[in-house]
C-alpha cells in the first residue's frame, strides 16, 4: 500500500495501527469519540506503550487523545507517521483533562452530556476552566428541569475531581456522585466562587 495523504483517510483506515515519531514507536490507534458532528471530532484515542507514558506523562496514562492533524501518512509497512515531534506530544498531553486515568484532548470534552451516578442529565460542556495552566473543571449549560429542581443557575462550573468516568457509545462523562451531593463538595463550591482564580 503506498503513501496515502492525510485528507484521504477516516478512522477506519487507521485503527489499531501502530503510530510512530520517527523511529520511535508510540503506541495504537483504538477508536475516536462518538460525535454526531464530526467537525467536533479532532482527536483519536491512542493506547500508549507504558514506557512512551512513563516518559512523556506527568503521571503515565494507558490511553491518551492523538489529534488528527498529528498524522502525516501512512507509511509502506502500514504504520502511522505523525508529522511532528514527541516533545510536541509531550505538550498536548500536558494541555488534557485526566478522567479515570484516562487523558482527554479539550476538543474530546466539549459538547459531552454530564450525567450523574444515578443517570440523571445535568447538561452539556461548553468550555473548559484552566486554573495556573491545568484544567480545573468545565463549564456546564445546565437543562431547563435540573434548575427547577435544584434552583441552580443555567450555567455552572463542574470540578474534573467529580467525574468517575466517561461512556465513549453515548458521550457522556459520568459525575461520581448523585448531582445534591456535587453542589455540596467543597471543590464544586471553590470553583464557583466568583473570586477563584481562573485564567482565560
Amino acid at each position: 500500500m503506498g503513501k496515502m495523504n492525510r485528507d484521504d483517510y477516516n478512522i477506519q483506515d487507521l485503527l489499531q495501527r501502530e503510530v510512530y515519531v520517527k523511529q520511535t514507536k508510540v503506541g495504537v490507534i483504538v477508536g475516536e469519540r462518538h460525535h454526531p458532528n464530526e467537525t467536533r471530532v479532532q482527536s483519536m484515542r491512542l493506547q500508549v506503550l507504558p514506557e512512551i507514558a512513563e516518559e512523556y506523562m506527568r503521571k503515565p496514562a494507558p490511553l491518551a487523545p492523538l489529534a488528527k492533524e498529528l498524522v502525516h501518512s501512512i507509511r509502506e509497512d502500514g504504520t502511522v507517521k505523525l508529522s511532528k515531534s514527541m516533545r510536541e506530544l509531550q505538550r498536548r498531553w500536558r494541555n488534557t483533562v485526566r478522567i479515570d486515568e484516562k487523558l482527554y484532548a479539550p476538543d474530546e470534552m466539549l459538547d459531552r452530556a454530564v450525567v450523574d451516578n444515578q443517570g440523571l442529565e445535568i447538561g452539556t460542556i461548553t468550555e473548559l476552566v484552566k486554573v495556573k495552566r491545568t484544567y480545573r473543571g468545565v463549564l456546564v449549560n445546565i437543562r431547563s428541569g435540573i434548575q427547577r429542581k435544584f434552583g441552580v443557575e443555567p450555567e455552572l462550573k463542574i470540578p474534573i475531581t467529580a467525574f468517575s468516568r466517561t461512556r465513549e457509545t453515548l458521550d457522556e462523562v459520568i459525575l461520581s456522585r448523585n448531582f445534591e451531593r456535587v453542589l455540596t463538595l467543597p471543590s464544586y463550591i471553590a470553583i464557583n466562587d466568583p473570586n477563584y482564580l481562573f485564567e482565560e
